[in-house]
């Protein structure tokens, strides 16, 4: 019998470097593992808000509150996520038959390819973060931790049924296919509800009564509204652009790896930092 907390450690222990002991590696717990994943992306979140609002308590610019909430996901997972990106990028850029882009992605180097994806990627995601926060803390904080949650839930969307692994061994052939499509349904409806009433308590419906967290704040951007639309968007926004990558990578590769994982993290990440902003333009 697996538990709840099999699939929880699954998530934790694969997902991040947060100090979790993984105690079993069947589908069974893979399965749990990946429908877990929002959570972990909640977390990762929360540790990439409160470090950017800590900084800005301090008196750091918006620009250093940016880079340090986009630091903090690539810290806690040892750089994985982005490092998948890359080499997908490597094999993707490559324009070489399935076999060898899959070579290519497994070696050590980066590529020009990913280098240039990394660097546009990183720029996109600090960029946005500061516009974010530049508007106000809680804006920035929470487009923190729903990218995070979205790139986490794009996996748990990438596993399910019927997306098959391009090679028979690694992380990308133990989670392939183990989360049914009904419960990837329910995990994507569930988090985008639970960001859109997160945005929406922010907002005047809700009043501000989250900013005795920080403390006195001046009158301004701050009292925007923040309705739930924005958070929503944001999440459908960047599992569309995962999707779409998922599709893409599925065809060139045969299936899923560890690094198309990674990259599908990265990519709806930046897609919902960006969509805030669009957002964010257009209240």
């Amino acid at each position: 019998m697996t538990s709840p907390f099999d699939g929880l450690r699954f998530a934790f222990g694969t997902l991040s470097v947060l100090p979790v002991r993984v105690t079993r590696w069947d589908r069974q717990a893979a399965r749990g593992g990946m429908l877990s994943a929002p959570l972990v992306g909640l977390a990762v979140g929360g540790c990439a808000a409160g470090l950017g609002l800590l900084l800005l308590r301090l008196g750091a610019s918006p620009l250093l509150a940016g880079v340090a909430s986009a630091a903090v996901p690539a810290v806690l997972t040892r750089g994985l996520h982005l490092d998948g990106l890359a080499d997908t990028a490597d094999g993707l850029g490559s324009g070489k038959p399935a076999e060898d882009a899959l070579r290519i992605m497994k070696q050590s180097d980066i590529g020009p390819f990913g280098v240039l994806t990394l660097v546009f990627v990183l720029l996109a995601q600090v960029a946005a973060l500061t516009q974010l926060y530049e508007v106000s803390w809680a804006l920035g904080a929470l487009a923190a931790v729903v990218s995070a949650a979205a790139a986490r839930l794009a996996l748990t969307l990438a596993a399910r049924d019927g997306v098959p692994a391009a090679r028979p061994e690694g992380l990308g052939a133990a989670v392939a296919g183990v989360v049914p499509v009904r419960g990837a349904v329910i995990a994507a409806a569930a988090v985008t509800l639970a960001a859109a009433i997160t945005g929406a308590w922010l907002g005047p419906y809700g009043g501000h009564g989250v900013v005795a967290v920080i403390g006195p704040v001046e009158p301004g951007p701050l009292f925007e509204p923040y309705d739930a639309v924005r958070p929503a968007l944001a999440i459908l926004a960047a599992l569309a652009a995962a999707e779409l990558l998922l599709r893409h990578c599925t065809r060139r590769f045969g299936g899923v790896t560890g690094d198309v994982f990674g990259a599908l993290a990265e990519t709806a990440a930046t897609t919902a930092l960006v969509v805030f902003c669009l957002a964010h333009q257009g209240t």
